[in-house]
């Protein structure tokens, strides 16, 4: 085999990785497999991931930046944070069965793993995607959306456990795939609270 150009070669082998990944899952994803799946030797790989759990960790690490960037472009055009709210549960819950978005399953399905590949386990959920809406919880507050007497940490770690549980508990009483349903969901239970003043309660 030629040498490629060292961008080229990591790219290649991480798009592997993650077509793996959506296929077989992290355990029975193999070095051996990446790099035929890439085409280039366990050698080669070897020269820029010293083992699976470096390499597989990347392929998330990858597919993770992907999926936030691909989300803040969809809820930056949105101008309300009740219908940012309410898209987000529809992308969440689109992680699942989007093959170039599979974190959440990954998370799922194979925790001890993940953590492992990405020093992270399944507690650094609720964190990242608090990182992710801290912005959008900041600029709702901006807008008068939410109460100034709120800490908008602890707003945006709610948000994130409310959307989690919204995307992926069924209950009798919303469709999560309704997007009317959640919206109304949104607006009647979720921002009363967050243009509520705390210090009332």
């Amino acid at each position: 085999m030629t040498e490629a150009p060292t961008a080229t070669v990591v790219d290649r082998l991480l798009h592997a990785a993650q077509k793996l990944l959506a296929t077989k899952g992290i355990r029975a994803t193999t070095v051996s497999e990446v790099a035929e799946e890439a085409g280039v030797s366990r050698a080669w790989l070897y020269r820029h991931f010293p083992d699976k759990t470096t390499l597989l960790g990347a392929a998330l690490v990858r597919l993770t930046d992907a999926f936030w960037t691909d989300a803040r472009g969809e809820l930056d055009a949105i101008d309300t944070f009740g219908e940012q709210l309410a898209a987000g549960v529809r992308i969440g819950r689109g992680a699942y069965d989007d093959p170039g978005a599979l974190l959440i399953r990954l998370r799922t399905d194979e925790p001890e793993e993940f953590a492992l590949c990405t020093d992270a386990g399944v507690s650094g959920l609720i964190p990242d995607l608090a990182s992710f809406w801290r912005p959008y919880v900041e600029a709702a507050a901006t807008r008068g959306e939410i109460h100034p007497g709120h800490d908008l940490a602890q707003v945006a770690e709610w948000v994130a456990r409310v959307l989690i549980s919204l995307g992926t508990v069924h209950g009798d009483t919303i469709d999560p795939d309704d997007r009317a349903a959640v919206l109304r969901h949104i607006r009647r239970y979720v921002l009363p609270g967050l243009t509520a003043d705390p210090g009332s309660f």
